[in-house]
Parts: C-alpha cells; sequence; structure tokens
C-alpha cells in the first residue's frame, strides 16, 4: 500500500523551551489502522495537531495524499478527519444540525443521506434531533466521531477514542472503524487502552518523550519483543529453586507450587528458532526430572502488547539516561 501521511524530520519546541518533538519520521500507508501509543506528555496530541494543521511546527514536513500541510492546507485539511479528546461541542444545537454544518465548513453539498448513514452507524439516529446539552458523555462522543466523518475524510484521527465511554461504545467504534478501514479510509489512533490497539490496530509505533522508539506490524512486534512463559505446576511445593537449576533463572510462587520459566521469543529469531525453543525446554524438563521436581499440570502465557509497551518505555528511559521515574506497570487510563 502507498504511504498516505509522510512526516520527516519533524521537531516542536514551545515558547517555554519545552520540545515536544524531536526529528520525528513516520509513514503511515493509505488504508491502515495505525496505534501510536505512548504515555502522558508523550507528544502524541502534538504530533496530530501539527498533521491536521491546527499546531506549527518548529522545521521538518508533513505530506497528506502528497499535499503539503502548510502550503497546501486546504487540501490537505479537506482529507483529515479529527476526533479530538475534548468533549466540546455547541451544546444548544442538535445533532443532526451539528453534524452538517460540520460538513458545509468543508466545502462540502448538502448530503442527507450520507449524513443519516453515519449518524445510523454510530446508534445516533434516534437522537438526531435532541439538544447536545442533554446527551451523555459517550452519547458526546459519537457526535464528535460523526463530525469528524461528516466530510467524508480519507484520513482519520482518533484522539483517545475511548477516553470517558463505556465498554459497550468503545465495541461499537471498534467495529465502525474497522469498515472505516474496509473502505479505504486511513484511521491513527493515540490510546492508553492497550487493549484497543492489540484489537484493532494493523502497525503500533511507541513514542516516548517526544521521539518515535519503534514502529512495527503488530503481529511482528509480539513475535520479536514478546516474552513467552512456562508455568508449572508442582506436585510438591519447593522451599526453593535447585542449585543445578541456576541457569534456567526459575521463579517460584504461590507458596513454592508453581514454577515460571520466562524466554524471550528475540531469542527464536534465527531460521531454526522452533526448534531453537523445543530443545531448550525438554532440556528444561529433563533436569527436572533429575532434580526430582514432580509436576502436574503446566502451561504457556504469551506476553501482551501492554508489556512490551511497558518494557520499551523503561528500556527509553534507560537508554536516553532519563532521571524521571521508571513508566508504571499499568497505564494510568486503566485506573
Amino acid at each position: 500500500m502507498p504511504d498516505i501521511v509522510c512526516i520527516k524530520d519533524l521537531n516542536k519546541t514551545y515558547a517555554s523551551g519545552h520540545q515536544a518533538l524531536s526529528h520525528i519520521d513516520l509513514n503511515i500507508q493509505q488504508g491502515e489502522i495505525f496505534a501510536l501509543l505512548g504515555p502522558n506528555g508523550a507528544g502524541k496530541t502534538t504530533l496530530i495537531g501539527i498533521v491536521c494543521g491546527i499546531v506549527n511546527a518548529s522545521s521538518g514536513s508533513v505530506t497528506v495524499d502528497g499535499f503539503d500541510t502548510v502550503r497546501d492546507y486546504r487540501q490537505t485539511r479537506s482529507r483529515i478527519g479529527l476526533v479530538p479528546q475534548e468533549l466540546t461541542s455547541d451544546a444548544f444545537e442538535s445533532v443532526w444540525a451539528t453534524v452538517s454544518l460540520s460538513r458545509g465548513l468543508f466545502g462540502k453539498a448538502p448530503n442527507p443521506a450520507y449524513i443519516e448513514q453515519v449518524l445510523q452507524s454510530l446508534s445516533l439516529w434516534d437522537k438526531k434531533d435532541s439538544k447536545i446539552r442533554t446527551l451523555s458523555g459517550g452519547m458526546k462522543r459519537r457526535v464528535l466521531i460523526a463530525k469528524a466523518l461528516s466530510h467524508e475524510p480519507t484520513v482519520l484521527f482518533l484522539d483517545e477514542p475511548s477516553a470517558g465511554v463505556d465498554v459497550a461504545l468503545r465495541r461499537d467504534m471498534w467495529l465502525l472503524v474497522r469498515k472505516l478501514r474496509d473502505t479505504g479510509v486511513t484511521v491513527i489512533l493515540t490510546t492508553h487502552y492497550i487493549e484497543e490497539a492489540e484489537e484493532m490496530a494493523d502497525r503500533v509505533g511507541v513514542i516516548h518523550k517526544g521521539r518515535i522508539v519503534l514502529v512495527e506490524e503488530k503481529a511482528e512486534l509480539m513475535r520479536k519483543l514478546g516474552r513467552k512463559q512456562l508455568q508449572l505446576q508442582l506436585q510438591d511445593a519447593l522451599a526453593m529453586v535447585p542449585a543445578a537449576l541456576a541457569a534456567y533463572d526459575l521463579a517460584l510462587s504461590d507458596g513454592g507450587r508453581v514454577l515460571t520459566y520466562t524466554y524471550n521469543t528475540r531469542a527464536e529469531a534465527g531460521h531454526d528458532g522452533a526448534a531453537v525453543t523445543a530443545s531448550g525446554l525438554t532440556h528444561l524438563l529433563h533436569d527436572l526430572a533429575g532434580e526430582g521436581v514432580v509436576f502436574k499440570d503446566l502451561q504457556t502465557k504469551q506476553s501482551t502488547l501492554e508489556d512490551i509497551f511497558v518494557s520499551l518505555v523503561q528500556e527509553d528511559a534507560g537508554a536516553a539516561g532519563a532521571t524521571a521515574p521508571p513508566a508504571p506497570a499499568r497505564l494510568k487510563a486503566h485506573a
């Protein structure tokens, strides 16, 4: 697929001296769902603001569908839909009026059938005559999405789309995003909900302290950076791991009744990775038997995208010699 958004050597330093973005290079492909992950203050919203023409870059360039966002502002803005974090809307307007107005602001001719289609897809049709101020927070979020889609954009930015919405609406939005992708719309979302990226994204980018740490296809990222664990339910509790098994870096838990072996899938990246892993597990089980350790059950567990995200951010902070505290074990949006 061709690239529809191209960001080259993008930098942003605010008047206060804070450098929000540093040498960002990023290409986003047409028709993909791209998830941009990062902790609070990482630069996600600033990056979106620059691409959408809301924030001025200090240096660098951005093109959308081949048009420069500064020189060809009208052409690029007409191709972009933006759903911001903030629940801002015309409180005293009806749903129908505010979505129709948004379409007109982009110079699009009235199209009641299309507006109806958008409202139906977001379960807003029965609220079309309701004033915005009477709607719940979740419904207002749906209206923001409807406004962003009103002018039929080819690139849709969702900035923390699930913030403050219930699980049912979140699932509805995921379904809508997939449908949009199927029609050729490129969807770029920033999120703290790791399961959102894990559920929907084709590719994942991680931004930390204004720098892109990594961009990778989701499946490949999980394969290369994910960890696997083999958990053994022991027949008899152990007081400690036998010294002869120290090389495996095993961990005891549950009062000595669970033995966990953790290995990184990066070790499998060679041409015969699967065989290497199978051999390693065979040796482990053989050595366990040799030490008289008997297990009654075993299971394997694959690390999640959240585990990978936290690990990447911590690694980046360490590589940069950061003095800030490490990233939390759980992201704030889960609280």
